[in-house]
């Protein structure tokens, strides 16, 4: 009876089905982080470009399409069927199909119409006339009003019949706001003067409320939708002021616009859709806008409407601005990605790695029974893809999933090389390992093992590339290329090889004064931690790119927060702010906020913002404080501290000192200096201090005195400068009431996350750090379990001779201590190394406080040091932990089981 060979992957997965669902998982959330990375960063910027068109002004985002006025050289039916909605509707349709992708338009926000170039004056005086000036009226013929109306009052206008340039009689309809401040009913009668005709009588029929009044539709020409009350120009703050506001008139009642004296300009006007754009399209965007300003779309433009159209737009401003801002994050994004991406890439070695080892006698055996290199990394080619294939398409599956309405490719790409790595790992090392039959492998001991030539030249050409990337980063800073991002990782790599080079010298160092202990513990373990395997290259690549991304990565976020506290404080000045809008502060306003719960110090300060010292050409900030309590405050803040007694006090000739600003002394040096204030009295001081900050001003100009030397009506506070950790807010705002506004520190430092743009990439960066910290203690329970069946083995054969259990557990956590200590050690220094030679090339504005005005003040990189230390510690207490769990278990087993004939371990 012949026999059936069993499959080899069957046989396989059943062999090993723990170590098979190891891989799986594996490959399955290293997909997944992969896959994910891409559609996070696509998220978050796609919100950050909406975010930052949203924050522009429509006027700024809109493409505008404007048309002069038909040609006088045309006969009059020309003229107005040029006007009418049918034909203006036809060119709308060809412009929404000219506009080049990606560029989409909205169209539920985009319209056209006809308006007046200029507003006209009209003569009734019912109409509310503030200076004794005349109103004036832009008249707008615009298509979709009825649709973007909330509410109607009245109906809205129409044509009964044909409108030509000499119609007499149209209607319109005017907004809320227009009716409400210009005193217009339904039923009222506006007369628009004429040109060579009688006046235009414009009939009210509506009053319309704007569904929308910030879209696009009502706030790109904001006229229509809110009148202005204008000043005459030329004529300073006592200027004459007039009414401007805006009548809508029916589309079919464009032509009436002909026969005023105003030119009736057609124009288009396209909203950007939304859900069109997307940050990776910015280029592309930027190049369709600049089309239609002055390129190929702007022919076609003017082939669709008239060859004097022009298009205005400011939407290349705002996607410039945004691109600037994304350009500063993704550098510090970049980092985190390269780290963690090198240590999930070094995990799946090891774990390849791995599964070689543990099969190296079977391995050896098939290539001694004939066994060709192609077919058996065919085979373990293809038992892997069997796991890892389903895994990897999981892992993708679920980032999908997750993370929806972003680029698919990439995240595809990236599920792929994962997938594909770990399919290749477990043959590629197979083959290099059995290249050559042979029995017995000879010894791989770290200390006996030299460096090839090969490896030297290698190490020498990434320390090369090291040094290149760290000097370009601190040169061009994060606004260079890829290999700049990489210079974090780059030093911790060449940190690991250097590491792999020293190892044996300290072991070597101690090797020989431990033999002349009287135990064995310790020689024994130096002597198993020498003849640990060479390759231990992996495991140490891994562990030192983790701590060094986790030390960069934490610096850079403890980095942000404090840009950001720092950033705040300089605005309010202390933990809350309350300052009169105009004049001083209630008298009992301070004892009520004082014996407010949480607040644990206030400062009360008169602020003169338009005192002018010496020629009085220029006005300083002066601030009169009371110098105990304005002491202690600039003390806590770390707003330039100083002492109590440097304000106190009053010369012989009456001079009174002065703290100020090192422009203000510059300027002005220590001479006798007379200060006018706001309600023209006078003090003389003297600048005795100079400081670069002070918590009451927010500028780089400031004079600081005591408040008893300033006058009567100048002494009483205006503002109070509130001190304490946690201030009940509830409690400050009901004390204070309606008599000023609270500003808070905490409001402001939260103001300046506020954009998806920056929180999206401080997620991102956080997850990435905190993917790699996992890896890295992945790659240090591979390292450990790699040598787990053997120091089981060796505690059974030592327990035998007569080794207690306690020295068995000291033992295990001696000898994996040398390679963890190593690795924490390294780490440590090379995170520290990292942050100082880079640090000069960071800029941590752009992701701290981007897109606001904000004093920031030294936004450098700075070590963290809880970010330095934490993770080395870690890994040395995993290691501990993981070796002690080992002893702990093989001492529960006993020692027949492992103890077996033939064990080569």
């Amino acid at each position: 009876m012949n026999s059936v060979p069993a499959p080899w992957v069957r046989t396989r997965l059943r062999t090993a089905p723990v170590a098979a669902l190891a891989l799986a998982l594996l490959v399955a959330v290293t997909a997944c982080l992969a896959a994910a990375l891409p559609r996070a960063v696509d998220r978050y910027e796609d919100a950050g470009l909406r975010r930052s068109v949203e924050r522009a002004r429509p006027q700024a985002t809109n493409v505008a399409v404007f048309v002069e006025p038909p040609s006088p050289y045309m006969s009059q039916q020309r003229r107005e069927l040029a006007l009418s909605p049918g034909r203006l509707g036809m060119q709308y349709a060809g412009l929404l199909r000219a506009v080049p992708r990606p560029l989409v338009a909205d169209r539920t926000q985009s319209t056209y119409g006809v308006r007046t170039a200029v507003p006209l004056q009209v003569p009734d005086l019912w109409l509310p006339r503030p200076s004794g000036l005349p109103a004036q009226f832009s008249l707008a013929a615009q298509q979709g009003v009825g649709a973007h109306a909330e509410k109607v009052t009245g109906r809205l206008p129409r044509a009964t019949a044909p409108v030509t340039a000499q119609t007499r009689d149209v209607e319109a309809a005017v907004t809320a706001e227009t009716a409400k401040s210009l005193r217009i009913k339904v039923g009222s009668v506006i007369h628009v003067p004429g040109e060579r005709r009688p006046a235009l009588a414009v009939h009210i029929t509506g009053i319309v409320t704007p569904r929308d009044p910030q879209g696009p539709y009502w706030a790109s020409q904001p006229l229509l939708r809110t009148p202005s009350l204008n000043r005459v120009p030329g004529g300073g703050a006592d200027a004459a002021q007039y009414w401007l506001g805006a009548l809508l008139l029916a589309p079919e009642a464009a032509p009436a616009l002909l026969g005023t004296p105003s030119a009736a300009w057609r124009y288009w006007q396209l909203a950007p859709a939304d859900l069109h754009l997307h940050a990776y399209q910015v280029d592309r965007l930027r190049s369709a806008v600049a089309s239609l300003e002055s390129g190929p779309a702007l022919r076609q433009v003017r082939a669709l409407t008239d060859m004097s159209a022009t298009v205005n737009t400011g939407f290349d401003d705002v996607l410039g601005s945004y691109t600037g801002l994304r350009d500063g994050v993704r550098p510090l994004v970049a980092v985190a990605a390269f780290g963690t991406g090198t240590v999930a890439v070094v995990v799946l070695l090891m774990a390849g790695g791995l599964a070689a080892d543990r099969r190296r006698a079977e391995l050896t055996l098939l290539r001694a029974r004939g066994a060709s290199l192609p077919g058996l990394a065919a085979r373990l080619f293809a038992e892997t893809a069997v796991v890892a294939v389903p895994a990897g398409a999981l892992g993708l599956a679920i980032a999908l999933l997750a993370l929806p309405q972003a680029r698919t490719g990439q995240a595809v790409a990236s599920a792929a090389a994962v997938t594909l790595l770990a399919c290749l790992t477990l043959p590629l090392r197979a083959v290099a390992a059995h290249h050559a039959v042979r029995i017995h492998p000879g010894r791989g001991d770290v200390t006996a093992v030299r460096p090839s030539r090969r490896r030297t030249v290698a190490e020498l050409t990434l320390l090369v590339v090291t040094l290149g990337a760290v000097e370009t980063l601190r040169r061009q800073g994060t606004d260079g290329d890829q290999l700049a991002a990489l210079a974090p990782v780059l030093v911790g790599v060449a940190a690991a090889l250097l590491l792999v080079r020293l190892y044996p010298l300290p072991l070597r160092a101690l090797a020989r004064p431990a033999a002349r202990l009287r135990g064995t513990v310790a020689h024994l373990s130096l002597a198993r931690a020498a003849r640990t395997s060479a390759s231990t290259a992996l495991p140490l690549l891994a562990l030192l790119t983790a701590l060094t991304t986790a030390a960069f990565g934490g610096s850079v976020l403890a980095g942000v927060h404090a840009t950001r506290d720092r950033a705040a404080l300089l605005t309010v000045g202390a933990d809350a702010r309350v300052e009169a809008a105009t004049g001083a502060l209630p008298t009992a306003l301070p004892d009520r906020v004082r014996r407010t719960p949480g607040v644990r110090g206030t400062a009360a300060v008169s602020i003169e913002y338009q005192a002018k010292p010496g020629d009085q050409s220029t006005s300083v900030p002066l601030v009169g404080v009371d110098p105990r309590s304005y002491a202690e405050l600039a003390s806590r803040t770390g707003l330039g501290a100083f002492g109590e007694g440097e304000l106190t006090g009053r010369a012989a000739d009456g001079t009174v000192p002065a703290m100020a600003s090192a422009s203000v002394a510059s300027r002005y040096g220590t001479r006798p200096l007379a200060v006018r204030l706001e309600d023209g009295g006078t003090i003389t001081v003297r600048i005795t201090a100079v400081r670069s900050r002070t918590p009451a001003v927010i500028g780089d100009d400031f004079l600081v005195v005591n408040r008893t030397a300033l006058t009567p009506a100048t002494r009483r506070p205006t503002a109070l400068l509130l001190t304490g950790s946690h201030l009940d807010v509830p409690a400050l705002r009901r004390a204070i009431g309606d008599s000023a506004p609270l500003q808070l520190r905490s409001a402001e430092r939260a103001r300046y996350a506020d954009s998806p743009l920056q929180s999206g990439a401080e997620h991102v960066y956080t997850a990435a750090v905190a993917a790699g910290a996992g890896y890295a203690v992945l790659s240090l329970l591979l390292t450990l379990l790699r040598t787990f069946p053997e120091r089981t083995a060796l505690l059974a054969r030592l327990r035998t001779m007569g080794l207690p259990r306690s020295a068995g557990r000291r033992l295990l956590v001696l000898e994996s201590l040398p390679q963890a200590g190593l690795a924490a050690l390294g780490g440590t220094l090379t995170g520290w190394a990292t942050i100082r030679l880079l640090s000069p090339g960071l800029d941590l504005t752009t992701v701290a406080v981007a897109g606001h005005q904000a004093p920031v003040g030294d936004a450098a990189l700075r070590t963290d040091v809880t970010s330095l230390f934490l993770p080395a510690v870690t890994i040395v207490l995993v290691t501990v932990g993981v070796a002690g769990v080992q002893a702990w278990w093989t001492g529960r087993r006993g020692t027949v089981g492992e103890l077996r004939a033939g064990d080569a371990r």
